[in-house]
């Protein structure tokens, strides 16, 4: 991704919240010289991206995860909140439309995990984390996740390299930036949240 420096995040806290907020991610690699993407749930192993690890989970039926012995090197991407930008929300003339959102990818070496069922738990977990109330794995879930495994396959990311672009008109004028912000705010609240952490 080539990323615009003003649109660079200004603290890698902020790719690392992306990551954490929006863990539906699209896994990339290449199967004989041929793009193949997979979406698919990706949590972040600790509290950093590059130098840190990645933990996902697909199923058994789709053959992208045999790719990944013979081509381990992928990409991951994030994708965060987003919206369009019309211009008769800036009331200045002239003035032309864009997109403003919030995207993180990272490369890295993929491996293959033994223990499918801590991968899950432990993707469970953090997602229930974002939410309010939050949901606990009984053991009648827990027997039901084990008697699903055959069907799934692990996987952790070695991350290597962080891109991240948080576009969120920060090259306007104050005035035109804060008729977007509201106008996120009544349709699109969390880009709206974004452009108050940018």
């Amino acid at each position: 991704m080539h990323v615009f420096p003003r649109y660079a995040a200004k603290d890698p806290a902020q790719a690392v919240e992306l990551v954490r907020r929006n863990p539906f991610a699209l896994v990339v690699s290449t199967v004989d010289g041929v793009p193949v993407a997979t979406h698919v749930p990706v949590i972040l192993e600790g509290g950093v991206l590059e130098g840190g690890a990645l933990l996902g989970h697909m199923a058994r039926a789709n053959p992208h995860w045999r790719s990944f012995e013979s081509s381990p090197e992928v990409l991951v991407v994030f994708s965060g909140a987003h919206g369009y930008v019309s211009p008769t929300v800036y009331a200045t003339d002239p003035a032309v439309p864009t997109w403003d959102y919030a995207a993180v990818h990272v490369t890295g070496r993929v491996e293959l995990l033994d223990d499918a069922l801590d991968v899950v738990e432990r993707t469970v977990t953090a997602l229930e984390s974002l939410r309010t109330p939050s949901w606990e794995p009984t053991p009648a879930s827990r027997d039901r996740f084990a008697a699903l495994l055959p069907g799934v396959v692990a996987f952790r990311v070695h991350v290597h390299t962080e891109k991240s672009m948080f576009k969120l008109s920060q090259d306007i004028d104050a005035e035109r930036y804060a008729r977007v912000r509201a106008s996120f705010a009544a349709e699109n609240p969390r880009l709206a949240d974004l452009m108050d952490g940018s």
